[in-house]
């Protein structure tokens, strides 16, 4: 069982930013396709962005390009999700999650340890 934890959501009036984090306990997250989903109320989990491991590729939502960044710090063994230009319709409860790197690149299926999500509203 892969665990990780998120932090870093919080309120933000529209226009703003935050920068959520994804920490792993006890195992390398390099090694894995790391995935940022979101669930708003009343709607399905969607995938947001995903960083392949290794580095070798990123992946984003249309509705979230150019405004979402996803990263890693190796040297801290942690995965971030820079969020600007945040909009109302970007409230959601955000979750980090870890998929085996069976295929070269990441993509949003087949994620198996999800964390117990950061609560991000944009409202003013």
């Amino acid at each position: 069982q892969l665990k990780v934890v998120e932090s870093g959501g919080g309120v933000v009036q529209p226009g703003g930013s935050l920068r959520l984090s994804c920490a792993p306990y006890e195992f390398t997250l390099e090694a894995f396709h790391i995935g940022w989903f979101r669930q708003a109320p009343g709607k399905e989990r969607e995938g947001v962005s995903c960083i392949s491991a290794g580095d070798t590729g990123t992946d984003y939502a249309d509705s979230v390009k150019g405004r979402f960044t996803i990263s890693r710090d190796n040297a801290k063994n942690m995965v971030y999700l820079q969020m600007n230009s945040l909009q109302p319709g970007d409230t959601a409860v955000y979750y980090c999650a870890v998929e085996a790197p069976v295929q070269l690149t990441c993509d949003f299926d087949g994620y198996n340890y999800f964390g117990q999500g950061t609560q991000v509203t944009v409202s003013s």
